[in-house]
């Protein structure tokens, strides 16, 4: 595998997992930057009690913006998976639970005092406890990966369409509990476990993308129409309608991933793909104090130009506390210290390649 190529689908076992493949950076890059639009865009429209026109494109990526990002994060299991349970425990449960403890101890810090003026520091104590059981904010997607590869590895033995299947009708029951792990894992795992049992297909896929990019590029006009059009007639949250629109998205950001990896543009999504993770972790602080700002001052009337201009600070900004962090040897932030690994630490290992 070529480090800016793509993974054969025959060959994937055989790939170094160590290595970047380019298109996933920039489908992880279109991603990121769409869940960063989400939080930011409806934040601002919620503060201000009114929508904008950046309304329109959180809505038009709702189908698919999270069954993507779940599809991808499996891609790679089938390379890991056969690990024994100390090493894949170290790196698929420990790593992530290590992020998730560090940042959501530092968002409930940021939001404790206004919590506890709410009600007391006692109540907010009890939240932050809470928050082990019950996803704090932003982080459920952190906290839900772990528990997507241990049942992924724990269900080895079981034949892989039972489990598709079932993950399938979990996603069409529309599971409501009040619990977000648990409502989230029903509606979600069946993106990551496809991603995991079709990575083979999904590789042969980018391939054919690079390979015919006029058809590819037709392809992505015929599932923008549709997508739009279902999301229009409110179709897109139909059963069956959902998990179709989910897939179908999936693809066409793996080949817009692709299409932008062949022609070397928008090297900005690469980037952000390539530190997904350290923006998924960091951007709820540039965002809030820029929506705050913003609103506050009335700077900027109109809702949808404010929500854009957060949108661009919470990427940037996420990026620029994480190279000061570095520049300040605070890089237990974005980097697990050796004393929370559990299994022998591989050399030159960061976030993003654990990841």
């Amino acid at each position: 595998m070529a480090l800016s190529g793509t993974i054969a689908a025959s060959g994937l076992s055989k790939a170094p997992p160590a290595a970047r493949v380019d298109w996933i950076d920039y489908a992880k890059g279109v991603c990121i930057v769409m869940v960063v639009m989400m939080h930011s865009v409806l934040g601002v429209e919620i503060a201000a009690g009114q929508t904008g026109f950046m309304h329109v494109a959180v809505a038009f990526a709702k189908p698919f913006r999270m069954p993507d990002f779940f599809l991808i994060s499996g891609l790679f299991l089938p390379l890991v998976i056969d690990r024994d349970w100390r090493t894949y425990l170290d790196r698929k449960v420990v790593h992530f639970a290590y992020f998730y403890v560090v940042w959501v101890t530092i968002q409930f810090g940021f939001k404790a005092p206004a919590f506890a003026a709410e009600t007391s520091w006692r109540e907010a104590g009890l939240l932050y406890l809470e928050s082990f059981v019950e996803p704090f904010g932003t982080l459920w997607f952190i906290y839900l990966l772990p528990i997507f590869f241990v049942v992924t590895k724990l269900t080895r033995r079981v034949p892989p369409l039972a489990i598709w299947l079932i993950a399938a009708a979990l996603e069409t029951a529309r599971i409501s509990t009040g619990w977000t792990a648990i409502d989230e894992f029903c509606a979600r795992f069946v993106y990551f476990y496809s991603g995991y049992l079709f990575a083979p297909y999904v590789f042969a896929l980018s391939d054919r993308a690079r390979k015919h990019p006029a058809l590819a590029l037709a392809a992505l006009a015929t599932w923008a129409l549709i997508n739009a059009g279902l999301v229009a007639l409110g179709a897109s949250e139909w059963k069956i309608v959902s998990l179709v629109l989910g897939f179908a998205g999936a693809c066409a950001i793996i080949t817009m991933g692709t299409l932008l990896a062949r022609a070397q543009w928008l090297n900005f999504f690469r980037s952000c793909g390539e530190h997904s993770i350290v923006i998924y972790l960091a951007f709820f602080l540039p965002m809030a104090a820029t929506r705050t700002l913003l609103l506050r001052t009335g700077v900027i009337p109109d809702i949808g130009t404010v929500s854009l201009i957060v949108t661009i600070v919470g990427v940037l900004g996420s990026l620029a506390i994480w190279q000061t962090a570095l520049r300040l040897h605070a890089d237990f932030l974005f980097e697990r210290p050796e004393t929370f690994w559990i299994a022998p630490k591989k050399s030159g290992v960061r976030l993003q390649a654990a990841e």
